[in-house]
């Protein structure tokens, strides 16, 4: 919201006030400043000018010669290439030696600037420049209408000489506030007055709204009737009707209140419009009233498809959802977006109907997202705008038009305000607010604070009972008028006390299992990446995931910023996949990564529930030395760490996303008593070989991929880091080497398992070392070797009490797996 302090004045005498003081003042009383700007500081020898002869160049068509008169003995010659001037004409004079505003470029306020120095231009000399607006330091979307191309023509008469920026009262101070959600009241100049008062503790004044009403012979009521058909869409519609309307330019100090508040000056009534919404911060808009057929307003939805015209000259097509203002016969507005091009007020126009509404915010938020058509009116509808300003914005603008002589007031307006909106009175507690704030405020100074936010009291003693104005939207609670207590008594002020309290701060047990997992992962050489929950629905087809599959049960977002982010993820392997890819595609040779995050699942109760989010882990990578083995390796060793015992890796060749000769589904053995469903192992996960046409699809064709993801809360419940410390083995180790021939579909897992139920109790480890195929051994068949470990903690082993065991762990794999002894 940017706020010129001159502007500010007309409401509250702030002239003794520097701006740095201000600025301070207003940031310790809760208004967050952006920045605050000082026009034309810079400007130095820019004079009013009048254009006394104009000449054509000699040796160029389009430059001409003028002289000036600048207050001097003699008139100035200038040379001009600009279309619109004329003689007898006011213009800015920038003359020889003079600065006018531009970049800094790192210099002191005193050096910054352009200089205009004389010079030749085709052989003239030139002993300065003519100005445009945007020359002196304004914005293009800010210069008025009439001198948007060309140089800046003055409409009064001023006496040449003049110093231009203080002719016209250009050197002043804009403060740019970012007004928070909760105070649209302060998207006005109005408010940020309210609030300046009641930070300075001086006298507000309100804009004059006492109307003449020079046409008293006739009434609003005689031109326009209005209906409104969806009260709930349009709270209130105020409508005024002025006659013998003259649109012409606005005076000068309203082009300039426009100009430094951020908006481009049109015509007097569109700029008198606009003037008031930025004034109360209620949107306003005029019709030409020979276009508003059968003389009515109707306020209700669109047709489903109907096509309307805005004034931006842009056919849009609305629904049935979508307010609209139409007359008798046909849509004239859309409902706090945009005025039709149909109602357009011309250069003709003599007579106009004023509207000042109320729109739901909710109804202009959905129909402007949906037509992508934002303006400054729908921005402050969206955020919620008191319908008790209606009726003094509309004769604020009709007082406007009769000090500016643009029109004559008809008599009276058409109100119609079907359930009119009354503030929220309750009770605040002295005591409380003193025990929040950490102070000792008497009971009168905090009315005195209310009252001069205009919140009215009443009641006595500890108790003080307020009614807000309207306008305050945000005053629903106790907590929010203590909130007003302390930013009007000065966030500076409060004392600074320390928090107090006995609670000890550490980490869940869940989130120091995910930092060990981080830890152990990074330890092993692999990086951890992060990645957006908001993904495309697309990734599970990428994947291949099964068209029925859980995975595909997506909470969708209501308001995406488009379709690559329209759902939140279920898995994180599409995700792991395209951090692979991108990699790959820039010639990265291997990577190791990791993710520990959020997923997401529709609530199979329905839409009304809350939908199941669940951590996950997501391990992927790629490279030279990386095959289906180091990725086991890699889970194994997480496990390990997080105390995961008797894990099983059982084959699956369904699941699309993997190869199906190398997958297998990750399972836990429940300790007893835990419910497992389906069988008697509870998986905690899927690991693998990427797909060739999941890895087609990421662009890595040919490349061997391989993923592993775990759902990281169902392995919490198996997790158990205690550590329990046990003594040195006394006794030495003896270990047996075995080659076994086995069939080539046999999973090394129901090996370990035969081996390990048959070892006894001085079995202390079984490893894989070595899986062959070759010459050696007969066709679908392959050799798998292991190393047998055999202790015992209370003796040292002989060979016969090794051969005992190891015998039967031979014996036990031919009977129950067919396994040969194999020569090493």
């Amino acid at each position: 919201m940017l706020v010129p302090i001159e502007w500010l004045n007309d409401y509250i005498d702030l002239k003794d006030i520097d701006t740095e003081e201000f600025c301070d003042r207003m940031i310790m009383s809760g208004s967050n400043l952006e920045t605050c700007e000082h026009f034309c500081e810079e400007m130095e020898n820019v004079v009013v000018g009048r254009i006394e002869k104009i000449e054509k160049h000699p040796d160029a068509d389009k430059l001409v010669v003028c002289q000036l008169n600048v207050g001097k003995d003699e008139p100035v010659q200038i040379v001009t290439g600009a279309p619109n001037v004329f003689e007898g004409a006011y213009v800015p004079v920038a003359l020889h030696k003079s600065r006018i505003p531009g970049p800094l470029h790192g210099k002191t306020k005193e050096e910054g600037g352009t200089k205009i120095t004389k010079g030749k231009l085709r052989g003239v000399e030139s002993f300065g420049m003519l100005c445009s607006a945007e020359e002196l330091g304004f914005e293009d979307k800010v210069v008025p209408v009439a001198h948007k191309d060309g140089i800046w023509i003055l409409e009064e008469e001023y006496e040449p000489g003049l110093d231009f920026a203080e002719a016209l009262g250009l050197k002043q101070a804009v403060v740019d506030f970012e007004i928070t959600p909760n105070r649209p009241d302060c998207l006005a100049m109005v408010g940020m007055a309210r609030e300046a008062a009641a930070t300075f503790k001086r006298p507000f004044e309100y804009p004059d709204t006492q109307l003449e009403e020079a046409n008293k012979e006739k009434e609003t009521k005689d031109f326009v009737s209005v209906e409104i058909k969806n009260p709930e869409s349009c709270k209130r519609y105020v409508a005024r009707v002025v006659t013998d309307v003259k649109v012409e330019q606005s005076p000068w100090w309203l082009q300039k209140r426009l100009m430094y508040a951020g908006m481009r000056p049109i015509n007097n009534i569109v700029d008198i419009t606009n003037f008031v919404m930025l004034e109360y911060g209620q949107p306003i808009h005029a019709f030409d009233i020979n276009q508003v057929h059968g003389g009515k307003i109707i306020v209700e939805n669109a047709s489903e498809g109907e096509k309307f015209v805005t004034l931006d000259e842009n056919e849009r097509t609305l629904s049935d959802n979508m307010l609209l203002i139409k007359d008798a016969e046909r849509g004239i507005a859309i409902a706090g977006v945009m005025g039709g091009l149909n109602s357009e007020i011309e250069n003709d126009t003599t007579t106009i109907i004023i509207e000042s509404a109320n729109f739901n915010g909710d109804s202009v938020r959905a129909t402007s997202k949906k037509l992508g058509l934002r303006t400054e009116a729908s921005a402050r509808f969206e955020k919620g705008i008191d319908p008790n300003l209606c009726e003094a914005a509309a004769d604020r603008v009709c007082r406007l038009i009769e000090l500016t002589g643009a029109g004559r007031v008809c008599k009276g307006s058409v109100d119609v305000y079907p359930s009119p909106e009354t503030a929220k009175t309750i009770d605040v507690r002295v005591d409380r607010i003193n025990h929040v704030l950490g102070i000792e405020l008497d009971r009168g100074t905090m009315v005195d604070i209310f009252e001069g936010l205009e919140i009215k009291t009443s009641g006595e003693g500890n108790i003080i009972t307020v009614t807000p104005p309207t306008i305050r939207q945000d005053l629903l609670e106790e907590e929010d008028y203590i909130e007003e207590v302390a930013r009007i008594y000065g966030y500076d002020q409060l004392p600074v006390t320390l928090p107090k309290g006995n609670n000890e701060a550490g980490l869940s047990y869940e989130r120091s299992l995910r930092d060990l997992s981080r830890e152990a992962l990074c330890g092993m050489g692999l990086n951890e990446i992060q990645t957006y929950s908001f993904v495309s629905p697309k990734g599970v087809d990428n994947v291949r995931i099964d068209e029925d599959s859980w995975e595909r049960g997506f909470v969708k977002l209501i308001n995406p910023l488009g379709e690559e982010n329209s759902v939140m993820r279920t898995i994180l392997t599409p995700n792991m996949m395209e951090v692979l890819a991108r990699n790959y595609s820039r010639n990265i040779a291997s990577v190791k990564a990791f993710e520990i995050g959020n997923t997401f699942t529709a609530n199979l109760l329905g839409e009304d529930h809350l939908p199941d989010e669940q951590y996950s882990l997501c391990i992927g990578m790629y490279g030279k030395n990386e095959d289906f083995f180091s990725l086991k390796g890699v889970v194994t060793e997480l496990l390990k760490v997080l105390g995961i015992k008797e894990v099983s890796f059982i084959a699956e060749s369904e699941y699309g996303v993997y190869h199906p000769g190398r997958c297998a589904r990750i399972a836990v053995k429940p300790e007893v008593g835990m419910t497992v469903f389906g069988d008697e192992m509870d998986e905690i996960g899927i690991m693998g070989e990427i797909h060739p046409d999941v890895a087609e699809n990421y662009g890595m064709d040919g490349v061997r991929i391989y993923c592993c993801e775990i759902m990281f809360d169902t392995i919490v419940k198996y997790a158990d880091t205690e550590t329990v410390y046990s003594p040195l083995p006394k006794y030495p180790s003896t270990s047996r080497d075995i080659a076994l021939l086995v069939d080539e579909d046999m999973e090394v897992g129901s090996i370990e398992k035969v081996i390990t139920e048959n070892g006894g109790s001085i079995l202390e480890s079984v490893k894989l070392f070595d899986v062959y195929r070759g010459k050696q051994v007969e066709e679908g068949k392959k050799s798998v070797a292991f190393a047998l470990t055999y202790r015992d903690r209370d003796k040292t082993l002989t060979d016969e009490d090794v051969a005992g065991v190891h015998n039967k762990v031979l014996e036990a794999l031919k009977e129950q797996l067919n396994a040969v002894l194999r020569e090493m």
